[in-house]
């Protein structure tokens, strides 16, 4: 079945970094789209970066620009987000997902375009 896994949150001074994780299983990673989310207390979650297939095609949403990178190890079967600079505003869970299909073309931060999630990893951001 299929699997997500992320890991690599915790608590970090404001301007640090972290490198989050997701782990994955039970799908063909090499052709799918894969997506970074967050959830901060009392919003709406929030579309990141996706992957589609390689490091060459991906998609940013407008407020991650320049902090944020999505890269993904498609022999680990691994994306990664990096973010740097962190701000205590970045304090969140933060998901990965992926598409029921594979896609052709340019994937979307749009959180309705994904449907298997994984359980999150904590970032806090504190000082």
């Amino acid at each position: 079945q299929v699997q997500l896994v992320e890991s690599g949150g915790g608590l970090v001074q404001p301007g640090g970094s972290l490198r989050l994780s997701c782990a994955t299983s039970g799908f063909r990673f090499d052709d799918r789209a894969i997506g970074w989310f967050r959830q901060a207390p009392g919003k709406g979650r929030e579309g990141i970066a996706c992957s589609n297939r390689s490091d060459r095609n991906t998609n940013y949403a407008d407020a991650a620009q320049g902090r944020f990178t999505i890269s993904r190890d498609n022999a680990k079967k691994t994306v990664y987000l990096q973010i740097n600079n962190l701000k205590p505003e970045d304090t969140a869970v933060y998901y990965c997902a992926t598409r029921m299909n594979r896609l052709v073309g340019a994937c979307r931060t749009d959180a309705s375009d994904y449907f298997y999630w994984g359980q999150g990893t904590q970032v806090t951001v504190s000082s």
